[in-house]
Order: structure tokens, then sequence, then C-alpha cells
């Protein structure tokens, strides 16, 4: 029997909604309309289209939203003075600098130099920290978005083992700390691990987040897991085309799992989704606001009452 695809899509919609319904509430009681604003730096084709992306999804969730597409040869002050610039600027709630930057800009000071408050990929140091102490925070948009798709096949989460494939700072290592947090016992691993495929066979949950095409094979897997696909891997197929794939051997999984995650299709529209999640919260967050707002799953790092604001 093969496994049940997550669909990524039709869940990302849902929230999507429910961000509209927040922000409607935030206009009608508080008189708030949250912006975004995104920076994009140089031509890449993929990057462009990504930022239009969710320059729209953001416009249909009624999010203002303000594209600054910069030169690629733009120096790095000139990048850090429209970050203060958008630090300073009241209408806008959240700030996000699309990666990858150019080799002449360093990209930690870049990130270090956005308000946290207003970080809504949630990789401000400040952020990284107190989602590793446990304080309320913005959390990265993907960990976020994985730990929704995984609530909605997974009642309780509490004793299950986790296997994340990956430790990168944007996916791997909040995950893993996310996935904690929720009563999981995570082992973080990467490609170089010893016995990965051993280790994959013990887990109820596996990630794999490593950027490594079809390195999680079927007959790695525990019957009845639920994997979670974050690869996304240019490949050309039998017929000489190029197609887009994920980090697990997809066909081989979805005879062993319970429940996968296709490649387009799954996490992917998660993240743009909890972008514009962040972007509320950041509205709510910054301004000190106690207006309830919805969230479909509740956030491990909800910003509640501790900083101002009660979060459903």
């Amino acid at each position: 029997m093969n496994a049940i695809q997550i669909d990524g899509k039709a869940i990302a919609g849902a929230l999507r909604a429910s961000v509209a319904r927040d922000v409607a509430l935030l206009k009608a009681e508080c008189n708030v309309s949250p912006g975004l604003a995104v920076v994009l730096v140089g031509d890449d084709p993929a990057s462009s289209v990504y930022v239009k992306t969710k320059a729209k999804q953001a416009t249909a969730a009624g999010i203002r939203s303000q594209q600054f597409g910069l030169p690629n040869d733009v120096s790095e002050a000139e990048l850090l003075n429209l970050i203060d610039d958008l630090n300073a600027d009241d209408a806008i709630d959240g700030i996000l600098v699309q990666l990858p930057l150019p080799g002449h800009i360093n990209g930690g000071r870049v990130l270090e130099a956005i308000d946290p408050k207003k970080d809504v990929d949630g990789f401000h140091p400040y952020n990284v920290g107190r989602l590793a102490i446990g304080r309320p925070a913005l959390a990265p948009c993907t960990p976020l978005g994985v730990m929704h798709l995984i609530k909605t096949v997974v009642s309780d989460l509490n004793g299950l083992d986790v296997l994340v494939i990956g430790r990168s700072n944007i996916v791997g290592k909040p995950l893993a700390v996310l996935l904690g947090d929720a009563g999981c016992t995570v082992t973080a691993a990467q490609i170089q691990t010893r016995k990965l495929g051993e280790l994959c066979r013990k887990a109820d949950i596996v990630v794999a987040a490593a950027g490594c095409a079809g390195l999680v094979r079927g007959d790695w897997l525990k019957r009845g897991a639920v994997v979670i696909d974050v690869g996304i891997n240019r490949a050309i197929d039998s017929d000489g085309d190029a197609k887009l794939v994920g980090d697990v051997a997809f066909a081989e999984a979805s005879k062993r799992a319970s429940h996968i995650t296709p490649v387009p299709g799954g996490v992917g529209p998660m993240t743009v989704a909890y972008l514009l999640s962040n972007t509320v919260s950041a509205a709510v967050w910054r301004r000190g606001l106690s207006l309830k707002v919805s969230h479909p799953v509740h956030h491990i790092r909800p910003l509640n009452h501790r900083e101002g604001v009660r979060a459903g």
C-alpha cells in the first residue's frame, strides 16, 4: 500500500486564509495594516520568481508588500542603509532579504542588521538564541511549515523518535529545537553520518533536508514512518528533461511510509505561508498589542503574553 501524500499546497492555502482573517481583524480592531518589505539583490531568475510569489501571496492575504530591487554590484553599505531605513519605517512589520547574496556582501552582517522584531525569516541571532532557550521568538519559516505538516498527520508527538538529516541554520538546527520542545526524541544527522540507513530504520518520523537528491532510500525506512522531504534538487530524467526532486527516493519511500510529502508541492508552499504568518505575528508583537490572532496549528514558539501578546 502506497503512502498518503501530504498536500502542502492545500494545507498552505488554508494557512494563508487564516492569515487573511487575522489581517482583517488587525485592520478592523487596531487600524493596523501589516507591511512586508522584500529586498532582492541582483537578477537571479529563480530568486526573482520566488520574490514575486511572496509578493503576490502577501497581497492576496491583505498584507502590504513592498519590493526593493538592487543591482548585483550594490555595495554592502548601500544595502545596510536600506535596511536601516526599513527598520525605522513604522509601516514595515517584516523585512526579508532574499538569499543568497552576492559574494562581496557579508550575509551575516546584513541579517544581523535587521531589527529582530521585524526578522520574519527568523535568522537573526537574537531570535535564534531565544528559540534555543525556550523564549518567544520569530522562528524560521521552513521549520514552522514542517511542524505544521507533521501535525496534520500525527496527533501526539510525545516520545516519538525523529531523525533530522541536515544541520543547516535555516532548517535542520531550528527544526531539531522545535521537535524537541514538542516532546520528540531527536537525532540530528547529516550526509556524513555513519550508518545513516540504520538510524532511519529506527525513526518514526524522518525529515530529509540535506540537499542530496535521492539520499533516503525506501529500504532505509521503518514501515509506517512519516517522511517529510525538504530537499529541492534539479535532476535529469530518463527522457533527458530537467525536473525537481527531493532528498528522498519518492517511489521507493512511498511503498513503506504511511505519509510522505511530494517535491514539489510539499514543504515549499508552507515556507511562504509561514512568512505571511510571521509578518502578522511581528505586527502584533512589536506593537505590544493584546489582540488574539488565530493559528491553525499551535506555534511551538508563540509570541505570548510575556511579550505583551496573547497568541492563539
